[in-house]
């Protein structure tokens, strides 16, 4: 039916995905040809071009971006009703698609993975690692994992570890060349490892806490980094201090190639928590990964 308005919808999404027309081809099992006839047929009936084509790349036009947003999620839902068909199967399958930052990588999925695809080989996992702040629903993702007060409201969280307490640290030559800071204040006479937020591309300020009362110190330093593993690196290095989650550098610290300060003013906050929709709760393939971290947090309680 050339007035179904359906037809061409599974070609766009795949175009849009794979940004090329032969790899979109592959994806859905049709000939490069069917996928450009069917995208010139949705132009056609829309008024509107879609695609930008040259010979290097393929890549949405204004309109084509706009009309992505609206059929991304809609089509999503349309996937979800047919994978709860998987229920009659009392068999977990598909792509389960995750966004994490690097710190959840030693903490959560080094552990978690090995055991999930053995109990699970029909279930596809794809990691994005990424430190900044993600719409995982815009993105298409079926879970994220976040410190905790980074999580949006609407959003279902399951905790995954204990709470975090920030902390300082420095390698032992450092300490043993620069000294080591007894207040926050001091931190303006040291040299900082800093950090700057991938999405806002702003510097972090450390924040500490001193008689109930919040504050925060732009500590200077020649080095500035956009992600958590290399602030660890570049601090065992000597290359200066790092403000960073304990659990992330607890292994460091306790082979004494860190070395913590300041305690008596570092904040907590909650750790991490795997996230995502309520509506993605019924998706069998989320909730035997969710049942798989469960057990993965009591063993580590116990």
């Amino acid at each position: 039916m050339t007035n179904d308005p359906f037809n061409g919808l599974r070609e766009f999404l795949a175009v849009a995905e794979a940004r090329s027309f032969t790899a979109a081809a592959s994806l859905i099992g049709v000939t490069p040809n069917a996928v450009s006839q069917a995208i010139r047929s949705l132009e056609t009936r829309l008024g509107l071009q879609l695609f930008v084509r040259t010979t290097r790349r393929v890549a949405l036009t204004e309109a084509g971006d706009a009309f992505l947003k609206r059929v991304r999620p809609a089509a999503s839902e349309i996937a979800d009703a047919y994978e709860l068909l998987g229920d009659f199967r009392k068999r977990p399958r598909g792509n389960l698609k995750l966004s994490v930052p690097r710190m959840a990588i030693p903490l959560v999925l080094t552990p978690l993975l090995p055991h999930f695809r053995k109990a699970y080989p029909d279930v596809q996992v794809e990691v994005s690692v990424d430190d900044a702040a993600v719409d995982i629903t815009e993105r298409g993702f079926d879970a994220g994992i976040r410190i905790g007060e980074a999580i949006e409201k609407d959003m279902i969280a399951v905790r995954l570890t204990a709470d975090i307490t920030w902390v300082v640290v420095g390698s032992p030559a450092y300490f043993l060349k620069r000294g080591r800071p007894q207040t926050p204040e001091d931190l303006t006479r040291h040299e900082a490892i800093r950090y700057r937020y991938p999405g806002s591309g702003a510097i972090y300020r450390w924040e500490f806490e001193r008689d109930g009362r919040d504050l925060s110190v732009d500590v200077p330093g020649g080095l500035t980094v956009n992600d958590f593993q290399m602030l660890v690196e570049m601090a065992e290095a000597g290359v200066g201090l790092a403000y960073l989650p304990d659990l992330s550098v607890r292994a460091a610290v306790t082979a004494g190639r860190l070395e913590q300060v300041l305690a008596p003013f570092l904040p907590s906050s909650p750790g991490l928590f795997i996230y995502f929709p309520a509506k993605a709760q019924t998706q069998p393939k989320l909730r035997a990964f969710l049942d798989q971290a469960a057990r993965l947090t009591r063993e580590g309680k116990s």
